[in-house]
Protein backbone atom coordinates (compact mmCIF):
# COMPACT_ATOMS: atom_id res chain seq x y z
CA UNK A 1 0.00 0.00 0.00
CA UNK A 2 1.30 3.45 -0.88
CA UNK A 3 0.18 6.30 1.34
CA UNK A 4 1.50 9.74 0.50
CA UNK A 5 1.50 12.53 3.05
CA UNK A 6 0.63 15.69 1.15
CA UNK A 7 1.24 18.24 3.87
CA UNK A 8 -0.76 19.52 6.81
CA UNK A 9 -4.07 19.89 4.97
CA UNK A 10 -4.60 16.44 3.48
CA UNK A 11 -3.54 12.82 3.46
CA UNK A 12 -4.78 9.53 2.10
CA UNK A 13 -6.28 7.39 4.82
CA UNK A 14 -5.38 3.94 3.50
CA UNK A 15 -8.85 3.39 2.02
CA UNK A 16 -8.43 5.67 -0.98
CA UNK A 17 -9.92 8.69 0.78
CA UNK A 18 -8.34 12.10 1.18
CA UNK A 19 -9.27 14.19 4.20
CA UNK A 20 -9.11 17.95 3.76
CA UNK A 21 -8.86 20.51 6.56
CA UNK A 22 -11.59 23.12 6.86
CA UNK A 23 -9.01 25.79 7.68
CA UNK A 24 -5.99 27.06 5.79
CA UNK A 25 -2.56 25.62 6.61
CA UNK A 26 -1.51 28.85 8.30
CA UNK A 27 -4.64 29.05 10.43
CA UNK A 28 -4.33 25.43 11.47
CA UNK A 29 -0.68 25.77 12.46
CA UNK A 30 -1.43 28.90 14.46
CA UNK A 31 -4.35 27.18 16.21
CA UNK A 32 -2.16 24.23 17.17
CA UNK A 33 0.64 26.47 18.39
CA UNK A 34 -1.81 28.51 20.48
CA UNK A 35 -3.29 25.39 22.05
CA UNK A 36 0.15 24.01 22.89
CA UNK A 37 1.27 27.36 24.33
CA UNK A 38 -1.86 27.58 26.49
CA UNK A 39 -1.36 24.04 27.76
CA UNK A 40 2.29 24.77 28.56
CA UNK A 41 1.29 27.90 30.46
CA UNK A 42 -1.40 26.29 32.60
CA UNK A 43 -0.49 22.60 33.01
CA UNK A 44 2.23 21.35 35.35
CA UNK A 45 5.15 20.27 33.13
CA UNK A 46 5.04 16.55 33.91
CA UNK A 47 4.97 15.47 30.24
CA UNK A 48 6.88 16.33 27.07
CA UNK A 49 4.36 15.42 24.36
CA UNK A 50 5.10 15.45 20.67
CA UNK A 51 4.00 18.72 19.01
CA UNK A 52 0.68 17.53 17.62
CA UNK A 53 -2.85 18.47 18.75
CA UNK A 54 -5.36 15.68 18.20
CA UNK A 55 -8.99 16.52 17.47
CA UNK A 56 -10.57 13.16 16.61
CA UNK A 57 -9.86 9.47 16.10
CA UNK A 58 -11.23 6.36 14.44
CA UNK A 59 -9.81 2.86 14.52
CA UNK A 60 -6.04 3.08 14.24
CA UNK A 61 -6.09 6.68 12.96
CA UNK A 62 -6.03 10.10 14.63
CA UNK A 63 -6.75 13.49 13.09
CA UNK A 64 -5.22 16.74 14.29
CA UNK A 65 -6.72 20.23 14.38
CA UNK A 66 -5.37 20.87 10.88
CA UNK A 67 -7.19 17.85 9.44
CA UNK A 68 -4.03 15.81 8.97
CA UNK A 69 -4.34 12.12 9.83
CA UNK A 70 -1.82 9.98 11.68
CA UNK A 71 -1.42 6.24 12.09
CA UNK A 72 -1.42 5.57 15.83
CA UNK A 73 1.29 3.04 16.71
CA UNK A 74 1.13 3.76 20.45
CA UNK A 75 -2.54 3.10 21.33
CA UNK A 76 -2.40 4.97 24.61
CA UNK A 77 0.16 2.50 26.02
CA UNK A 78 -2.39 -0.31 25.44
CA UNK A 79 -5.40 1.65 26.74
CA UNK A 80 -6.69 1.69 23.16
CA UNK A 81 -6.28 -1.98 22.31
CA UNK A 82 -9.66 -1.90 20.56
CA UNK A 83 -9.00 1.30 18.64
CA UNK A 84 -10.33 4.82 18.79
CA UNK A 85 -14.10 5.14 18.94
CA UNK A 86 -14.76 1.40 18.76
CA UNK A 87 -18.48 1.24 17.83
CA UNK A 88 -19.31 -1.56 20.28
CA UNK A 89 -17.69 0.24 23.18
CA UNK A 90 -19.08 3.66 22.28
CA UNK A 91 -22.58 2.20 22.04
CA UNK A 92 -22.20 0.46 25.40
CA UNK A 93 -21.15 3.75 26.97
CA UNK A 94 -23.95 5.67 25.24
CA UNK A 95 -26.60 3.27 26.50
CA UNK A 96 -25.33 3.60 30.05
CA UNK A 97 -25.05 7.39 29.84
CA UNK A 98 -28.81 7.52 29.33
CA UNK A 99 -29.40 5.51 32.52
CA UNK A 100 -27.01 6.21 35.44
CA UNK A 101 -23.26 6.87 35.56
CA UNK A 102 -22.39 6.95 39.26
CA UNK A 103 -23.88 5.72 42.51
CA UNK A 104 -20.70 5.41 44.62
CA UNK A 105 -20.22 2.14 46.46
CA UNK A 106 -22.72 3.29 49.11
CA UNK A 107 -25.34 1.53 46.98
CA UNK A 108 -25.49 -1.44 44.62
CA UNK A 109 -26.14 -0.83 40.92
CA UNK A 110 -27.34 -3.23 38.25
CA UNK A 111 -24.06 -3.53 36.29
CA UNK A 112 -21.71 -4.19 39.18
CA UNK A 113 -22.41 -7.86 39.91
CA UNK A 114 -21.98 -8.86 36.26
CA UNK A 115 -18.76 -6.86 35.96
CA UNK A 116 -17.19 -8.56 38.98
CA UNK A 117 -18.40 -12.05 38.06
CA UNK A 118 -17.43 -11.88 34.39
CA UNK A 119 -14.02 -10.29 34.97
CA UNK A 120 -13.25 -12.91 37.60
CA UNK A 121 -14.27 -15.63 35.17
CA UNK A 122 -12.12 -14.17 32.37
CA UNK A 123 -9.15 -14.33 34.74
CA UNK A 124 -9.98 -17.76 36.15
CA UNK A 125 -10.33 -16.15 39.58
CA UNK A 126 -13.12 -15.54 42.09
CA UNK A 127 -13.08 -11.93 43.30
CA UNK A 128 -12.49 -8.41 42.00
CA UNK A 129 -11.31 -5.25 43.74
CA UNK A 130 -12.41 -2.41 41.42
CA UNK A 131 -10.54 0.87 40.96
CA UNK A 132 -9.98 3.50 38.27
CA UNK A 133 -6.37 3.98 37.22
CA UNK A 134 -3.64 1.41 36.91
CA UNK A 135 -1.57 2.74 39.78
CA UNK A 136 -4.64 2.62 42.05
CA UNK A 137 -4.90 -1.07 41.28
CA UNK A 138 -1.20 -1.55 42.05
CA UNK A 139 -1.68 0.22 45.38
CA UNK A 140 -4.67 -2.05 46.03
CA UNK A 141 -2.57 -5.11 45.26
CA UNK A 142 0.17 -3.96 47.65
CA UNK A 143 -2.38 -3.42 50.45
CA UNK A 144 -4.01 -6.76 49.70
CA UNK A 145 -0.69 -8.61 49.85
CA UNK A 146 0.28 -7.01 53.15
CA UNK A 147 -3.07 -7.73 54.79
CA UNK A 148 -2.97 -11.33 53.49
CA UNK A 149 0.53 -11.65 54.89
CA UNK A 150 -0.55 -10.56 58.34
CA UNK A 151 -3.95 -12.31 58.51
CA UNK A 152 -3.23 -15.52 56.59
CA UNK A 153 0.51 -16.16 56.41
CA UNK A 154 1.19 -14.91 59.93
CA UNK A 155 3.93 -12.38 59.20
CA UNK A 156 4.68 -10.24 62.31
CA UNK A 157 3.11 -6.77 62.25
CA UNK A 158 4.86 -4.10 60.17
CA UNK A 159 7.34 -6.69 58.85
CA UNK A 160 5.79 -7.59 55.47
CA UNK A 161 8.11 -7.39 52.48
CA UNK A 162 7.31 -7.31 48.77
CA UNK A 163 9.95 -8.19 46.17
CA UNK A 164 9.97 -6.26 42.89
CA UNK A 165 12.22 -6.10 39.84
CA UNK A 166 14.67 -3.44 38.77
CA UNK A 167 13.55 -1.46 35.73
CA UNK A 168 9.92 -1.76 36.79
CA UNK A 169 7.18 0.74 36.07
CA UNK A 170 4.05 0.31 38.17
CA UNK A 171 2.95 3.96 38.36
CA UNK A 172 3.88 7.21 40.07
CA UNK A 173 2.29 7.37 43.51
CA UNK A 174 4.56 7.91 46.49
CA UNK A 175 4.45 4.25 47.50
CA UNK A 176 5.06 2.97 43.99
CA UNK A 177 8.00 5.25 43.20
CA UNK A 178 9.53 4.03 46.45
CA UNK A 179 10.42 0.80 44.65
CA UNK A 180 11.29 2.34 41.28
CA UNK A 181 14.86 2.35 39.96
CA UNK A 182 14.18 5.26 37.60
CA UNK A 183 15.89 8.43 38.94
CA UNK A 184 13.34 10.66 37.16
CA UNK A 185 10.49 8.95 38.98
CA UNK A 186 12.18 9.12 42.42
CA UNK A 187 14.23 12.30 42.63
CA UNK A 188 12.99 14.85 45.20
CA UNK A 189 9.91 12.83 46.19
CA UNK A 190 11.25 11.19 49.34
CA UNK A 191 11.03 10.06 52.07
CA UNK A 192 10.15 6.74 50.52
CA UNK A 193 7.85 3.97 51.68
CA UNK A 194 9.71 0.99 53.19
CA UNK A 195 8.86 -2.68 52.79
CA UNK A 196 10.19 -3.43 49.31
CA UNK A 197 13.26 -5.23 47.99
CA UNK A 198 14.46 -4.78 44.41
CA UNK A 199 16.19 -7.58 42.49
CA UNK A 200 17.37 -7.69 38.86
CA UNK A 201 14.63 -8.52 36.36
CA UNK A 202 15.02 -11.97 34.88
CA UNK A 203 17.39 -13.23 37.60
CA UNK A 204 15.89 -16.27 39.35
CA UNK A 205 18.92 -16.72 41.60
CA UNK A 206 18.53 -13.21 42.98
CA UNK A 207 14.79 -13.76 43.37
CA UNK A 208 15.33 -16.96 45.34
CA UNK A 209 17.79 -15.22 47.66
CA UNK A 210 15.40 -12.34 48.29
CA UNK A 211 12.48 -14.45 49.53
CA UNK A 212 12.27 -14.73 53.32
CA UNK A 213 9.68 -15.75 55.88
CA UNK A 214 8.42 -12.16 55.89
CA UNK A 215 8.00 -11.94 52.11
CA UNK A 216 4.31 -11.66 51.30
CA UNK A 217 4.45 -11.12 47.54
CA UNK A 218 6.48 -10.83 44.37
CA UNK A 219 5.22 -8.05 42.08
CA UNK A 220 6.31 -8.25 38.43
CA UNK A 221 5.43 -7.08 34.95
CA UNK A 222 5.45 -10.18 32.69
CA UNK A 223 6.93 -7.82 30.10
CA UNK A 224 8.40 -4.50 31.21
CA UNK A 225 6.77 -1.89 28.99
CA UNK A 226 8.18 1.46 30.09
CA UNK A 227 11.70 0.02 30.24
CA UNK A 228 11.53 -0.64 26.50
CA UNK A 229 9.31 -3.73 26.13
CA UNK A 230 11.72 -6.03 27.95
CA UNK A 231 10.81 -9.72 27.68
CA UNK A 232 12.31 -11.85 30.47
CA UNK A 233 14.37 -14.98 29.71
CA UNK A 234 12.39 -18.08 28.82
CA UNK A 235 11.33 -19.91 31.95
CA UNK A 236 11.68 -16.89 34.24
CA UNK A 237 7.98 -16.40 34.97
CA UNK A 238 7.47 -20.13 35.46
CA UNK A 239 10.45 -20.17 37.79
CA UNK A 240 9.06 -17.29 39.84
CA UNK A 241 5.72 -19.09 40.01
CA UNK A 242 7.43 -22.22 41.36
CA UNK A 243 9.46 -20.25 43.93
CA UNK A 244 6.45 -18.35 45.23
CA UNK A 245 4.46 -21.55 45.66
CA UNK A 246 7.33 -23.17 47.56
CA UNK A 247 7.73 -20.19 49.91
CA UNK A 248 4.02 -19.41 50.42
CA UNK A 249 4.37 -16.04 48.69
CA UNK A 250 1.80 -14.37 46.45
CA UNK A 251 2.74 -13.86 42.79
CA UNK A 252 1.25 -10.57 41.56
CA UNK A 253 1.31 -10.02 37.78
CA UNK A 254 0.99 -6.41 36.68
CA UNK A 255 -0.71 -6.94 33.32
CA UNK A 256 -1.87 -3.33 32.95
CA UNK A 257 0.00 -2.88 29.66
CA UNK A 258 0.69 -6.49 28.68
CA UNK A 259 -2.74 -7.92 29.37
CA UNK A 260 -6.10 -8.08 27.60
CA UNK A 261 -4.89 -9.22 24.19
CA UNK A 262 -1.77 -7.14 23.58
CA UNK A 263 0.72 -10.03 23.34
CA UNK A 264 -1.48 -12.48 21.43
CA UNK A 265 -2.93 -14.06 24.58
CA UNK A 266 -5.42 -12.68 27.05
CA UNK A 267 -2.55 -12.37 29.53
CA UNK A 268 1.18 -12.30 28.86
CA UNK A 269 1.71 -14.83 31.68
CA UNK A 270 -0.03 -17.42 29.51
CA UNK A 271 3.00 -17.62 27.21
CA UNK A 272 4.72 -19.60 29.98
CA UNK A 273 1.61 -21.37 31.20
CA UNK A 274 1.68 -19.32 34.40
CA UNK A 275 -1.36 -18.37 36.48
CA UNK A 276 -0.44 -15.83 39.17
CA UNK A 277 -2.21 -15.41 42.49
CA UNK A 278 -3.28 -11.92 41.56
CA UNK A 279 -3.74 -9.95 38.32
CA UNK A 280 -3.45 -6.18 38.25
CA UNK A 281 -5.44 -4.85 35.27
CA UNK A 282 -6.19 -1.45 33.78
CA UNK A 283 -5.80 0.54 30.56
CA UNK A 284 -7.58 -1.62 27.91
CA UNK A 285 -10.21 -2.65 30.48
CA UNK A 286 -11.78 0.78 29.98
CA UNK A 287 -11.79 0.48 26.21
CA UNK A 288 -10.11 3.86 25.78
CA UNK A 289 -13.33 5.51 26.95
CA UNK A 290 -13.20 5.61 30.76
CA UNK A 291 -10.50 4.72 33.30
CA UNK A 292 -11.16 1.23 34.68
CA UNK A 293 -8.77 -0.91 36.70
CA UNK A 294 -9.01 -3.88 39.02
CA UNK A 295 -7.20 -6.37 41.18
CA UNK A 296 -8.46 -9.90 40.46
CA UNK A 297 -7.67 -12.83 42.73
CA UNK A 298 -9.06 -15.68 44.79
CA UNK A 299 -11.59 -15.40 47.59
CA UNK A 300 -8.88 -16.45 50.04
CA UNK A 301 -6.74 -13.46 49.08
CA UNK A 302 -9.25 -10.66 48.42
CA UNK A 303 -11.51 -11.96 51.15
CA UNK A 304 -9.12 -10.55 53.78
CA UNK A 305 -10.76 -7.13 53.48
CA UNK A 306 -13.55 -5.89 55.72
CA UNK A 307 -15.92 -2.97 55.00
CA UNK A 308 -14.16 0.37 55.43
CA UNK A 309 -10.61 -0.96 54.98
CA UNK A 310 -10.34 0.01 51.32
CA UNK A 311 -12.53 1.78 48.78
CA UNK A 312 -13.02 4.12 45.82
CA UNK A 313 -15.94 6.46 45.09
CA UNK A 314 -15.65 5.94 41.35
CA UNK A 315 -14.29 2.39 41.35
CA UNK A 316 -16.79 0.04 39.75
CA UNK A 317 -19.16 2.84 38.73
CA UNK A 318 -22.04 1.97 36.33
CA UNK A 319 -20.46 3.62 33.27
CA UNK A 320 -17.11 1.91 33.88
CA UNK A 321 -18.81 -1.45 34.39
CA UNK A 322 -20.88 -1.11 31.21
CA UNK A 323 -17.79 -0.43 29.09
CA UNK A 324 -15.67 -3.07 30.81
CA UNK A 325 -18.39 -5.69 30.35
CA UNK A 326 -18.29 -5.06 26.61
CA UNK A 327 -14.48 -5.32 26.64
CA UNK A 328 -14.76 -8.68 28.43
CA UNK A 329 -17.33 -9.88 25.88
CA UNK A 330 -15.01 -8.91 23.02
CA UNK A 331 -12.07 -10.72 24.60
CA UNK A 332 -14.09 -13.88 25.17
CA UNK A 333 -14.34 -14.39 21.40
CA UNK A 334 -10.55 -14.75 21.12
CA UNK A 335 -10.64 -12.62 17.96
CA UNK A 336 -8.41 -9.87 19.30
CA UNK A 337 -5.87 -12.22 20.83
CA UNK A 338 -5.62 -14.11 17.53
CA UNK A 339 -5.28 -10.87 15.62
CA UNK A 340 -2.50 -9.62 17.90
CA UNK A 341 -0.65 -12.92 17.51
CA UNK A 342 -0.98 -12.99 13.72
CA UNK A 343 -0.17 -9.33 13.09
CA UNK A 344 2.51 -9.49 15.76
CA UNK A 345 4.35 -12.13 13.78
CA UNK A 346 4.27 -9.81 10.79
CA UNK A 347 5.42 -6.82 12.86
CA UNK A 348 8.39 -8.66 14.34
CA UNK A 349 9.35 -10.11 10.98
CA UNK A 350 9.46 -6.63 9.45
CA UNK A 351 11.36 -5.19 12.41
CA UNK A 352 13.74 -8.16 12.26
CA UNK A 353 14.54 -7.21 8.68
CA UNK A 354 15.48 -3.72 9.86
CA UNK A 355 17.78 -5.23 12.43
CA UNK A 356 19.31 -7.57 9.86
CA UNK A 357 20.01 -4.58 7.64
CA UNK A 358 21.68 -2.74 10.50
CA UNK A 359 18.96 -0.09 10.69
CA UNK A 360 18.20 -0.86 14.35
CA UNK A 361 20.36 -2.36 17.07
CA UNK A 362 17.75 -4.47 18.88
CA UNK A 363 14.09 -5.48 18.71
CA UNK A 364 12.17 -6.93 21.64
CA UNK A 365 8.57 -7.74 22.31
CA UNK A 366 5.70 -10.13 21.85
CA UNK A 367 2.50 -9.91 19.84
CA UNK A 368 1.61 -6.41 18.68
CA UNK A 369 4.15 -4.84 21.01
CA UNK A 370 7.78 -4.00 20.32
CA UNK A 371 10.65 -1.99 21.68
CA UNK A 372 13.05 -0.88 18.94
CA UNK A 373 16.52 0.40 19.81
CA UNK A 374 17.82 2.87 17.24
CA UNK A 375 21.55 3.45 16.61
CA UNK A 376 23.17 6.79 17.53
CA UNK A 377 23.51 7.68 13.85
CA UNK A 378 19.72 7.76 13.56
CA UNK A 379 19.39 10.19 16.47
CA UNK A 380 17.64 9.75 19.78
CA UNK A 381 14.35 7.94 20.20
CA UNK A 382 12.70 11.34 20.55
CA UNK A 383 14.21 12.57 17.29
CA UNK A 384 13.07 9.44 15.46
CA UNK A 385 9.58 9.90 16.91
CA UNK A 386 9.49 13.50 15.67
CA UNK A 387 10.57 12.45 12.18
CA UNK A 388 7.84 9.80 12.13
CA UNK A 389 5.34 12.45 13.24
CA UNK A 390 6.26 14.45 10.14
CA UNK A 391 5.44 11.34 8.08
CA UNK A 392 2.06 10.80 9.71
CA UNK A 393 3.00 8.09 12.23
CA UNK A 394 2.68 8.40 16.01
CA UNK A 395 5.07 6.52 18.32
CA UNK A 396 6.79 7.43 21.58
CA UNK A 397 10.34 7.09 22.80
CA UNK A 398 11.60 5.79 26.13
CA UNK A 399 14.99 5.60 27.81
CA UNK A 400 16.78 7.67 25.19
CA UNK A 401 17.29 5.31 22.27
CA UNK A 402 14.15 3.15 22.29
CA UNK A 403 11.00 3.63 20.23
CA UNK A 404 7.89 1.77 21.41
CA UNK A 405 5.45 0.32 18.91
CA UNK A 406 2.08 -0.97 20.11
CA UNK A 407 -0.78 -0.15 17.72
CA UNK A 408 -4.46 -0.80 18.36
CA UNK A 409 -5.25 -4.45 17.79
CA UNK A 410 -7.73 -3.40 15.08
CA UNK A 411 -4.98 -2.11 12.79
CA UNK A 412 -4.92 -3.57 9.29
CA UNK A 413 -1.94 -5.48 7.91
CA UNK A 414 -1.35 -2.94 5.15
CA UNK A 415 -1.54 -0.08 7.64
CA UNK A 416 0.97 -1.84 9.89
CA UNK A 417 3.33 -2.45 6.97
CA UNK A 418 3.06 1.18 5.90
CA UNK A 419 3.90 2.36 9.41
CA UNK A 420 7.01 0.17 9.60
CA UNK A 421 8.01 1.35 6.13
CA UNK A 422 7.99 4.94 7.42
CA UNK A 423 10.31 3.86 10.21
CA UNK A 424 12.60 2.17 7.67
CA UNK A 425 12.76 5.34 5.58
CA UNK A 426 13.43 7.54 8.61
CA UNK A 427 16.28 5.30 9.71
CA UNK A 428 17.66 5.21 6.18
CA UNK A 429 17.62 9.00 6.06
CA UNK A 430 15.30 9.03 3.04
Amino acid sequence: MSIVVRGPRAREDGRGCTVESESSPGEAVTAAEDLIATADAHCAPTYHPLPVVIASGEGAWLTDVAGRRYLDLLAGYSALNFGHGNPRLVEAARRQLDRVTLTSRAFHHDRFAAFCAELAELCGMEMVLPANTGVEAVEGAVKTARKWGYRVKGVPGEMAKIVVAGGNFHGRTTTVISFSTDPEARADFGPYTPGFEIVPYGDLTAMRAALTENTVAVLLEPIQGESGVIVPPAGYLAGVRELTRERNVLFIADEIQSGLGRTGRTFACEHEGVVPDMYVLGKALGGGIVPVSAVVSSAEVLGVFRPGEHGSTFGGNPLACAVALEVIAMLRTGEYQERAARLGERLHRLLGELRGAGRVTAVRGRGLWAGVDVPPAAGTGREVSEKLLDRGVLVKDTHGSTVRIGPPLVIGEEELEWGVEQLREVLAGD
